[in-house]
């Protein structure tokens, strides 16, 4: 018999729901009297359970009404330059990525990195695209194309984790170049693969620099897709 406490496992249900998509953002999860009527529990260990999901930011729970699955919100400061893993470490979740295509094509296929890459069309970018998580949970999706000029070789193995930790480990030096934000309609796949809810996506482009030899070199072009009611972007002048 397991020595896991009771209200542990029905906290680990629910989880596992969430994180496999079974229950979305927004949906109502099971009430306490289901939940009691599932498990066998009383209604104590069941509310102990909720609570203690709540406290963690996994639901929401809305009196008279029941509790329902919360997304996790990031409020990003436009100056702050943090990277997505140091976003999800903020609250308190484990950033992952999931690789979604990888390709190596010449900087032409895609001519708005090209030009903010400042390649030739003889040049090459390597393309990735990634579904980005918090503890397994989608909240983003990036689209990145990077100069091979500064970087030749990339181990596609990195890209399951965080990018710029591998670009630091090659004694590279970065920052952020230009950034601009805005609002679009979600795809159907990329409206599937963030399980997103009639709401627009925040899609934030972004260059990177690398510093070479004292020169500020431009890398890195990438749009990252946001669940429109995951982030908030904050200016102050």
């Amino acid at each position: 018999m397991s020595k896991e406490p009771k209200y542990r496992r029905v906290e680990e249900s629910i989880r596992q729901m969430i994180q496999l998509g079974t229950l979305k953002v927004g949906d109502q999860i099971p009430t306490e009297e289901e939940l009691c009527e599932k498990f066998g529990f009383s209604r104590m260990t069941v509310n102990k359970a909720l609570s203690n999901l709540s406290a963690s930011g996994y639901i929401e729970r809305v009196p008279g009404r029941g509790s329902f699955v919360r997304r996790h919100h990031v409020d990003k400061s436009l100056s702050a330059g943090t990277s997505f893993t140091e976003d999800m470490a903020a609250i308190g979740l484990k950033a992952g990525s999931k690789l979604l295509t990888y390709e190596v094509v010449p900087a032409s296929t895609y001519p708005k990195a090209q030009e903010a890459l400042e390649l030739t069309d003889d040049d090459l970018i390597h393309h990735f695209v990634r579904l980005r998580t918090g503890d397994d949970i989608p909240v983003a999706i990036s689209d990145t194309c990077i100069s091979a000029a500064v970087i030749p070789a990339i181990s596609v193995e990195c890209l399951n984790g965080s990018f710029y930790e591998y670009v630091r480990s090659l004694g590279i030096n970065t920052g952020l170049c230009r950034m601009s934000i805005s609002a679009v309609i979600p795809t159907p796949e990329q409206q599937n693969l963030l399980r997103a809810k009639d709401i627009a996506l925040l899609a934030v482009r972004h260059t990177t620099c690398a510093d070479i030899g004292g020169e500020q070199v431009t890398y890195e072009y990438i749009t990252t897709y946001y669940n429109g009611d995951s982030y908030t972007y904050d200016y102050t002048i």
